[in-house]
């Protein structure tokens, strides 16, 4: 059933008061209606923190390089206070910056709830089937959070990632061109099965909301049937549901945990290509042991923004999908507006 449809007919096919309003087609659409504002924000602290990115790495370099060579342990002192005071800055800018995400993120889930709920209460007491009941429950419910939790990461997640990424190979092609190309090399496989594995998971994950929606409505009628002093029989499709789901969510733990053995596995192979290029350099005098510590440690910080950028792709697509579903109950008609 078209919910939206089921608003417009119950005022006589007529539109209901400018109360009103319909759901954007576009879940960036809707974040930029409920969060627009925040966004600025949020996208602000993003760009503070992958900017002071590579000062760490440079502080490493300098004290194995420069500072332990030249045995002056004043200076050696002063590195690693500094060293100390940009970790806590970024660490305590981080926090401020993830508690920010988490406040928007819960503010779209709020919105999108009281959205789905003011739109089903419209609906003329005859219209309240079981199946629209059941689709209400699970979107309600369960549905709205990852919508909402997306909502709060949208935009600022791949600008902080990406610039992260951008600011740390930025800083290794400075310090050591061909071993920058090495670590990217060894992580450019990814750009191609990171998409595939991921299309085979919010496929499944497409189906799982229409199976969840189903169990839902097929509760509620048994529970109506009881209710009224029907039999109460279980339901035979009921079980296959079950089933079902638990394949589905298992065909998903293999596509996502095989991603992530895979990327593992290079970022491994990125160290290892590491070690033996720079040590070959080190050995022909071409760059430093500090140089070679600094693109370990880079690669490590590489290997946390790629896996989040890999993350982020994963949330985008399920919110779509999800909010795309949800978006399409209500036939993009209405939606009310309810104040904060």
């Amino acid at each position: 059933m078209n919910v939206a449809s089921s608003v417009l007919n119950s005022e006589g096919g007529k539109a209901l008061p400018p109360v009103v309003r319909a759901l954007p087609k576009s879940i960036y659409g809707y974040v930029w209606r409920v969060t627009g504002r925040h966004q600025f924000f949020v996208c602000a602290l993003s760009i503070v923190v992958f900017l002071m990115s590579a000062i760490p790495l440079e502080l490493q370099r300098r004290i194995v390089n420069d500072v332990i060579r030249a045995d002056d342990f004043t200076a050696l002192t002063a590195l690693c206070a500094a060293y100390a005071v940009v970790a806590l800055a970024m660490g305590a800018i981080k926090l401020g910056f993830n508690i920010y995400r988490g406040y928007v993120g819960e503010k779209a889930t709020r919105e999108l709830r009281r959205n789905i709920y003011s739109l089903t209460s419209a609906l003329p007491s005859g219209d309240h089937t079981a199946e629209v009941e059941g689709v209400e429950i699970a979107m309600v419910v369960s549905e709205v959070e990852p919508v909402g939790s997306f909502v709060g990461i949208s935009i600022s997640e791949p600008l902080l990632q990406g610039g992260l990424l951008l600011t740390i190979f930025s800083y290794m092609a400075f310090l050591q061109p061909w071993l920058a190309l090495v670590a990217i090399a060894l992580f450019s496989p990814q750009l191609v099965f990171v998409p595939l594995m991921q299309a085979a998971v919010n496929r499944r994950v497409a189906e799982r909301i229409q199976v969840m929606r189903h169990i839902s409505t097929g509760l509620i009628e048994e529970n109506g049937r009881r209710h009224l002093g029907g039999p109460g029989a279980p339901d035979l499709s009921f079980e296959w549901r079950i089933r079902h789901v638990f394949g589905l969510n298992m065909r998903i733990f293999g596509w996502k945990y095989s991603m992530n053995f895979l990327m593992n596995l290079l970022y491994h192979s990125g160290v290892v290509g590491i070690l033996l290029v720079g040590g070959w350099f080190v050995m022909s005098g071409d760059t430093q042991v500090g140089t070679v510590i600094a693109f370990i440690s880079g690669l490590a910080q590489v290997n946390e923004p790629w896996g989040d950028l890999v993350n982020y792709f994963r949330e985008s697509t399920t919110a779509q999908t999800k909010y795309r579903m949800i978006e399409n109950v209500f036939g993009g008609k209405a939606g009310r507006n309810v104040p904060t």
